[in-house]
């Protein structure tokens, strides 16, 4: 008599429910990953800059016309994760003299995620994305739990 060989059925469904345990568990944490890495687009386009921003107002002693094409603050290109716009200290539709705020305002996948810095380098956050927590912080929320 030839005995057979192979995997049960009970067998095989552990096996499914292992794996169906594991992706639930990591399936949140990479997606949770890649946000995080999509952050990164908007908090190093500001940091930059802040830099040219500073520069422009060495060499001018005032903001104004900074944030266009030919200077030496030209706004970063919108990436496919962000864009970023500049005003004066976050009101007007025009820098000031003495004050700017730049701001990257996420689209796409990173709707909703709002990062701001501005002449005296403070960092804000003005609002995350769903699921996440930190909106109105000092800082730049790079964490889910709201942690900069």
């Amino acid at each position: 008599m030839r005995k057979e060989s192979g995997f049960s059925l009970i067998e095989l469904m552990i096996v499914v429910a292992i794996i169906g345990v594991l992706a639930a568990i990591a399936l949140p944490n990479y997606n949770e990953y890649i946000t995080r890495s999509k952050i990164t687009e908007a908090v190093s386009g500001l940091s930059d800059m802040r830099v040219k921003m500073e520069q422009f107002f060495q060499d001018n002693r005032t903001y104004a016309g900074a944030c266009v094409a030919g200077t030496v603050a030209p706004l970063p290109a919108a990436t496919s994760n962000f864009t970023f716009n500049c005003n004066a200290d976050g009101g007007g539709s025009s820098l000031s003299a003495t004050g700017y705020m730049v701001r990257a305002v996420g689209i796409g996948s990173m709707s909703g995620f709002e990062y701001t810095i501005d002449q005296d380098n403070a960092r804000r956050t003005f609002a995350v994305g769903s699921g996440w927590s930190g909106a109105g912080s000092t800082c730049w929320v790079t964490k889910k739990g709201g942690g900069c």
